[in-house]
């Protein structure tokens, strides 16, 4: 099994969450955006985070407002909705609800505090 490919799929799966909370404290430009999710170590590209932008404000969760740019073309600057702030409590009662399961859950299966050749994968 592949752990980057798992690490990539848990880090896609929140994603959504992130961008919306982080438009929730105040509207966002795509590169605003791009530069915070990397300050929170979750490296994203413009291809990646522009469809997701688009699906949200299709979903209605998003409104966005232009506006002029000194240094090129105007800028396109992202919000919530009221929709898109009811979608937000959601996701963050769901996110915390899962932390605490898979905390729970993990708590004593930390593979670092195992017993040296405790666990022997199969091949």
């Amino acid at each position: 099994m592949n752990t980057e490919n798992t690490k990539a799929q848990m880090r896609k799966g929140i994603l959504e969450f992130c961008i919306l909370s982080l438009i929730n404290e105040k509207e966002m430009y795509v590169s605003d955006l791009i530069d915070e999710l990397k300050k929170g170590k979750l490296d994203v590209v413009e291809g990646t985070l522009y469809p997701l932008l688009t699906r949200l404000k299709n979903g209605e969760f998003l409104s966005y407002r232009w506006e002029e740019s000194t240094g090129g073309p105007p800028r396109k600057y992202y919000q919530l909705t009221d929709k898109g702030k009811l979608f937000l409590a959601e996701l963050l009662n769901t996110w915390n609800e899962l932390t605490d399961s898979v905390n729970l859950i993990t708590k004593n299966n930390n593979p670092a505090n195992a017993p040296e050749n405790s666990f022997q994968p199969n091949n």
